[in-house]
């Protein structure tokens, strides 16, 4: 016998049993093994989330498709033949009539050899745009992708190209931002790296990029900029030229001198590059100066105001995103813009007619003249006209469109309209309207809210003028007052308030301070076109517009649409109209009556008298004039003293006058048309007939206390439409009356001097006829007083305190 256990036979009766033998409760085992256990089955989150072997086989899947596409890829795109770029079209610019102003003429390049470029020129292109050039490959699949995620979040386009994609793109391909073309570069940059040097590569590159100026190559960059060839070119020049791939224009300092921070540090980057790669000692770039470039020598063709036209509509539309800088030099493209060729004579006429003859090449001042103007139509926020210069192939600067100069007190009417807009308080509770008294002291420290800001700006000529109202005092342009009044609005509102009339955000030295009122921002002559044409159109801000069409080869681009819309209150911009209405008739700007028609404006005097200015609006055209100050040969700010054989120059004199004699010139043969403004609560113009004065007390220092209103329930310091001596249908003003053109008088206002008697240091004082004792420009013979105090017949005035006194003002005594 055996010990080992007997076979037992199978019944042959017995089913026999399909499947996974189950093994013992609890067990595990396999269901294909005898006596194991079936797996559990997948359940909830676990039946979503992929098994291993689907994984492997999905990346292996896609590894095989990436694959078979480059190598499909790689053998059907090859390298194509040079595209046009060396045959590049002219660009053609045309008046909204269709006549031509200006063809922006050929392509100018001149190859060069590499060993004709200096070795310094040579690693400062690389320091700036490619550091790797010679060590990495054709592509740089970490750049791009980097490039591609600063553009998605917003630091800026970045295209993470290496050298040679940007040779391709430039010589094989174009600017086109599209999947295909990016595609193309991709593969053809391999090849070209496998088929080229890397010097032939950067020899290339070095011919074909675009250097602004239309400067096509290192070579016709280096005669644009310098004036001289390629192979006299220092290591400073070079990072210069170097650092103009990454913005042509916008680096230019002749043409935007705005821009300079952004070019000295694009600059600063490049050098900083070349050290760091050793091609630099320390020790050079600590001695090394900023190569400030020449103003160009432009093509004769574009010439006279062509030139500045040229220049301004180019960067509109790449600033509009409508065409890259590179891709629009390439040429072919019909420009029609939105200028009119009458209105450009007009405003070019005009110039010449107040500064251009009267300039005398034996006042060295004079050399310094410089005049920009800018003119929009403020229902379609098209420019109509603009002034750039004397002479593009001259001045190569437009001066209508740089942002380099102070506006001065151009910049004052936003404060106003931020306080109405905003309904803001003086310091001692006051509702701000244009009939709100403030200090005009010359001198006088802002205060705030917890006591004086240590700020105390001066009036022009050091004049005090006591106190006056927001509307005598932006007739006169007092300082003293305007900053007092940025600080009771608050500096933030009226900021965020120009803005939103069309100051753009990145203005110079346009910050949240009190200062901000006297127009120590430095926007363009356009931009205060498109803020003033807003007012203009009560309150409704449309970003300007330079071009009506664009199209190549008969395909018509799409531009961008910018509908307008209301960024402040029409109660806000018309209440500041009526005030800028009394500039022109009765204040600063009484040149621009020139024109002969309803109009409100402002004038504006840079700091040291660099720049004069005149911003100013019919119904139905906004206009700006800056008259600036500049050496020819440095390109530093001048003083206009004896400019013109005058003294000084101010926005009431040229600048006014230009603007006039355009206007009436620009808008000849259509009809005039009056302001239709609708006035904020309380911003009326204030006279008070004389039989409703009532005399004060014997012995009374002012009226009487009230809670703030008269007895008939009206705020203090506004006034009912006067009962005797309305205007009459000619416009001529009877007993304390006003004319109809908006309420302002004429030259001068109630009889006798106005009100006596009063208290002008109440907290709540009301304004009573003229101020300073009787009408600012005359009054009558019985106390018109100017703002010294002098009588219009020789008087002097008595106490300051009383109505009859230098400085004196009146105050309106309760009515009954």
């Amino acid at each position: 016998m055996t010990d080992e256990p007997q076979q037992q036979r199978r019944d042959p009766r017995e089913p026999t049993i399909v499947g996974s033998v189950p093994g013992p409760p609890g067990g595990k085992g396999r269901s294909d093994a005898p006596g194991g256990t079936s797996r559990p089955r997948r359940t909830g989150v676990r039946r979503l989330v992929p098994t291993w072997r689907l994984t492997c086989g999905a990346f292996l899947l896609f590894a095989l498709v990436l694959i078979g596409g480059f190598v499909t890829g790689y053998l059907l795109v090859d390298i194509p033949p040079a595209n046009s770029a060396a045959i590049a079209q002219s660009n053609v610019y045309l008046y909204k009539d269709g006549t031509q102003i200006a063809r922006d003429g050929e392509v100018n390049r001149q190859n060069v050899q590499l060993s004709q470029v200096p070795v310094a020129v040579q690693h400062a292109v690389l320091a700036a745009e490619d550091r790797d050039f010679y060590s990495e490959r054709a592509i740089d699949p970490e750049a791009m992708v980097r490039g591609a995620w600063n553009t998605v979040t917003g630091k800026g386009r970045q295209s993470g190209s290496t050298i040679t994609q940007q040779y391709v793109k430039n010589y094989y391909l174009g600017q086109e931002q599209t999947v295909t073309r990016k595609v193309k570069e991709f593969f053809i940059a391999i090849k070209l790296d496998r088929e080229e040097s890397k010097a032939d590569i950067l020899t290339g590159y070095l011919n074909t990029s675009y250097f602004g100026r239309n400067a096509y190559g290192i070579q016709a960059a280096a005669h644009a900029y310098y004036g001289k060839d390629v192979s006299a070119i220092d290591s400073a020049e070079g990072a210069y030229l170097a650092s103009l791939l990454n913005a042509p224009s916008a680096y230019d300092l002749a043409a935007h001198p705005e821009n300079r921070p952004r070019a000295l540090a694009r600059w600063n980057y490049t050098l900083d590059g070349m050290v760091k790669e050793d091609w630099l000692s320390a020790a050079d770039r600590a001695t090394m100066i900023f190569p400030m470039p020449h103003t160009g020598g432009p093509a004769t063709g574009l010439s006279g105001q062509r030139g500045y036209i040229v220049q301004a509509v180019e960067d509109w539309i790449t600033g509009s995103g409508i065409l890259d800088e590179k891709t629009l030099a390439r040429g072919g493209y019909r420009i029609t813009t939105t200028l009119e060729r009458k209105k450009q004579d007009a405003f070019a006429a005009a110039v010449d007619q107040h500064v251009t003859s009267r300039r005398d090449p034996a006042r060295p001042a004079d050399r310094n003249v410089r005049v920009g103007g800018a003119s929009i139509d403020p229902a379609s926020g098209r420019v109509v006209a603009m002034y750039g210069g004397i002479d593009y192939t001259k001045q190569y600067v437009n001066n209508a469109t740089r942002r380099d100069y102070q506006v001065g007190s151009t910049f004052k009417p936003f404060v106003l309209a931020a306080a109405v807009e905003n309904g803001s308080m003086t310091q001692d509770g006051r509702r701000i309207t244009p009939n709100t008294l403030y200090d005009g002291s010359d001198r006088r420290e802002v205060q705030g809210r917890y006591g004086p800001t240590g700020y105390a700006p001066e009036n022009e000529d050091n004049i005090s003028y006591g106190p006056l109202s927001v509307r005598m005092a932006t007739d006169r342009s007092v300082n003293s007052v305007y900053a007092q009044l940025a600080q009771d609005v608050g500096p933030r509102r009226v900021r965020e308030t120009a803005i939103a009339l069309g100051v753009p955000e990145s203005t110079p030295d346009l910050t949240a301070t009190p200062s901000i009122a006297l127009g120590v921002a430095t926007a363009s002559v356009l931009d205060m076109a498109e803020a003033y044409a807003t007012l203009a159109n009560h309150g409704r801000h449309g970003t300007y517009s330079l071009v009506e069409t664009i199209t190549k080869d008969g395909v018509e681009l799409e531009l961008p649409e910018v509908p307008s819309r209301q960024v402040i209150s029409r109660e806000a911009a018309d209440t500041t109209t009526s005030v800028l209405m009394g500039v022109v008739r009765q204040g600063s700007g009484m040149a621009a009556l020139s024109a002969g028609r309803p109009a409100a404006g402002k004038t504006g005097t840079a700091e040291g008298d660099k720049a004069a200015w005149f911003a100013g609006y019919t119904p139905d055209l906004a206009t700006v004039v800056a008259v600036m100050g500049q050496d020819p040969d440095t390109g530093v700010q001048k003083s206009l003293y004896g400019a013109l054989g005058l003294s000084r120059i101010n926005g009431g004199g040229a600048p006014a006058g230009i603007w006039g004699q355009f206007t009436a010139a620009a808008l000849s043969g259509s009809e005039a048309e009056d302001f239709d403004l609708m006035l904020a609560p309380g911003a009326g113009e204030e006279l008070y007939p004389p039989d409703e004065l009532e005399e004060p007390e014997e012995g009374s220092s002012g009226p009487p206390e009230t809670d703030g209103r008269t007895e008939d329930g009206r705020p203090q310091g506004q006034s009912q439409s006067p009962s005797n001596g309305g205007a009459d249908t000619g416009g001529s003003p009877t007993v304390g009356g006003s004319p109809t053109d908006s309420g302002f008088p004429s030259a001068g206002g109630p009889t006798n001097g106005g009100p006596s008697g009063g208290d002008p240091t109440g907290p709540f004082p009301t304004t009573g006829g003229p101020l300073n004792g009787g009408a600012s420009q005359g009054g009558t013979t019985q106390g018109g007083a100017d703002p010294r105090g002098r009588t219009s017949d020789g008087g002097s005035g008595g106490d300051a305190q009383g109505t009859d006194g230098p400085d004196g003002w009146g105050v309106v005594p309760r009515r009954l």
